[in-house]
Parts: C-alpha cells; sequence; structure tokens
C-alpha cells in the first residue's frame, strides 16, 4: 500500500500538471474504478466535462481536486472534490493523448491544451482496490486549511474522518500528546491509526520507532510530552527525506505522475533490514541486530538492544 510520502509525490505533480486546467472530457472506461460514485459512471463522465482543476491537496493518504463545475460562476469557490484513492495499485498518470493506453487503464480525463503538458490525465489500476468519485466539500472542523496542498479550511464530506498528519503545519505535538495520552494500545498501533495520525503506514512507522529507540509494543499512554514530541521529529524527518528520494519503491506500481519509481526503500535503516547490524549500534560498538516479528498481521522490524521489549 503506497504511503503518505509516495501520495504526496503524486499530489505534487497533480499540481504541477493539472491544476488550472479543465476536464474537457472524462471517459470511464471500467465502472469497476467508480464504484464509490454513487450516481453512476455516467454522471461522473457529465459532472466532469467542463468542470474546472482549482488544485490538489493531500491529508494522510487521502488525495483530492477541489473542482469548479461548468455552470458555477466563474469565481466560484470550489463546491466538490473529484477524490483519488490509490488503494494498492492506483496510479494517476499524465500522457498525450497519443501515447498507447496502458493494460490497465480505468478513466481518462481529457484536459484543456497547456503547451508544456501532456493532455490526459489517466487511472490505471491493475488491482482495482483505489478510485475516483466525487464528494463535496465541508467546512474544517478547526477553521484551519484542509490538507497539504490547500490555504481553505475545507475538506471533503469522504475524508473529514481523517487526522491530520506528520508533515502537516497544523499539528502540535501537544495535540498529539494529548491524543496519545488517552490511549493504552501499543505506540505502533496507535500512529497506525488513521484516526489519530494520519499517513502514517507500516515501513515509515517502524523506521520512526528505530530512530526514536522505542519498541513498537510500547503503551502510547507512557510517552512524556517530550518522548512524543521527539517522535513525531523522527516520523517528519523520515517521511521528510523519503520525498526527497520520490518515495518508497518496493513494488513497481507505486510511481509518480510521470510513470518514475521513488528509491527511499536504500535508506530505510529497520525495515527489511532482518539479521543486519543496527546502524545505532553499529556507531556505538554494540551488537544489536535488527530482527522481523509478526505483530498484528504484518511484520515489525527492531533493534534487539535499542527497542528492548518495554516491562510490563
Amino acid at each position: 500500500m503506497p504511503e503518505l510520502p509516495e501520495v504526496e509525490v503524486v499530489r505534487r505533480g497533480l499540481d504541477s500538471w493539472v491544476s488550472g486546467r479543465v476536464v474537457e472530457r472524462a471517459t470511464v472506461l471500467d465502472p469497476r474504478a467508480v464504484r464509490r460514485h454513487g450516481d453512476g459512471p455516467r454522471d461522473l463522465e457529465l459532472s466532469l466535462a467542463g468542470a474546472s482543476v482549482l488544485g490538489a491537496v493531500r491529508r494522510g493518504k487521502f488525495l483530492w481536486l477541489p473542482i469548479r463545475l461548468a455552470d458555477e460562476a466563474p469565481d466560484a469557490a470550489a463546491s466538490v472534490a473529484l477524490m483519488a484513492h490509490l488503494g494498492m495499485s492506483g496510479q494517476l498518470l499524465i500522457e498525450g493523448a497519443s501515447a498507447p493506453l496502458e493494460r490497465h487503464a480505468r478513466v481518462i480525463l481529457d484536459l484543456s491544451e497547456r503547451a508544456d503538458a501532456p493532455s490526459q490525465l489517466r487511472f490505471v489500476d491493475q488491482r482495482l482496490f483505489g478510485g475516483l468519485w466525487l464528494s463535496p466539500l465541508e467546512p474544517t472542523s478547526d477553521g484551519l486549511p484542509g490538507g497539504t496542498g490547500s490555504g481553505d479550511p475545507s475538506i471533503p464530506v469522504d475524508g473529514a474522518h481523517v487526522a491530520r498528519d506528520v508533515l502537516d503545519p497544523a499539528l502540535e505535538a501537544g495535540t498529539l500528546y494529548a491524543s496519545l495520552h488517552r490511549r493504552s494500545t501499543a505506540i505502533k498501533a496507535a500512529i497506525l491509526d488513521q484516526g489519530v495520525l494520519s499517513g502514517v503506514g507500516n515501513i515509515y512507522a517502524d523506521e520512526a520507532l528505530w530512530r526514536a529507540r522505542l519498541h513498537y509494543l510500547t503503551p502510547a499512554s507512557r510517552l512524556s510530552r517530550a518522548k512524543v514530541a521527539e517522535l513525531l521529529t523522527h516520523l517528519r524527518n523520515v517521511m521528510t527525506d523519503a520525498l526527497a528520494a520520490g518515495g518508497t519503491s518496493f513494488d513497481s506500481l507505486y510511481v509518480n505522475v510521470n510513470g518514475a519509481s521513488g528509491y527511499f526503500d536504500r535508506s530505510l535503516n529497520a525495515y527489511g533490514r532482518e539479521g543486519e547490524a543496527c546502524a545505532h549500534c553499529v556507531a556505538a560498538a554494540r551488537p544489536g541486530r535488527i530482527v522481523r516479528e509478526k505483530w498484528g498481521g504484518r511484520s515489525s522490524y527492531r533493534c534487539t538492544r535499542c527497542q528492548r521489549v518495554p516491562r510490563v
């Protein structure tokens, strides 16, 4: 599953190539890709025709394009958003109209001409866990911008349940501490909970916990304010480092809008390093090693020395 850095890379691409353009025509090639749009594929095609794309916004792994519909005033603010969920294999690709159609292309948006940009946005999804649909925009509960890429205090109804993510400047360490302090669940479970902190997936959780020298089973309520602030800093640094590398691509399906894969997996210190010496311990001349353990139906990686099992 693509995580926050991968989705942010896609968002930045969409903002560069799609924002400010008009959807001249929408074509749904596979109705399954728009199953979340309750009024059906034909309604989605008609609604998007002539719509203006006003930006590209992300909160956690949720991605949306605020749009102004064709029948709305030219200076009207966006009232609805085109939601995009990448699922496990979804791709949003910018292509020229003459480029060969991808085998698993599901939706095509023909965009208004721009001299420096291809004319189509294609949603490609091999496994069909992702999709596109329209969702009304509503005011954010705190009056702050809805997500990265937007200054407007609005968010799609279908994304309003998602907590702010680690790269959101509106998220403060004190707010995260208050939320974690109420939970006796393991810290890894807490930071993976999209209602507590959005955008963190298994890979980056393990990497940040390794940097913070925290075992994944440490009860969230035991963390001090200082330790929560430190963990948030590590989470932000992990995400920033991954963004600089274009994300992490263990699967060739995870690509940006131009089809390029990220390479942050080469810089991981915990995830996927089973049996290797811990970099912290090597620096301190200690014998710690990375182990892989089963937890919650997934793998967790930690150092046997830096991240010791918490006392009950």
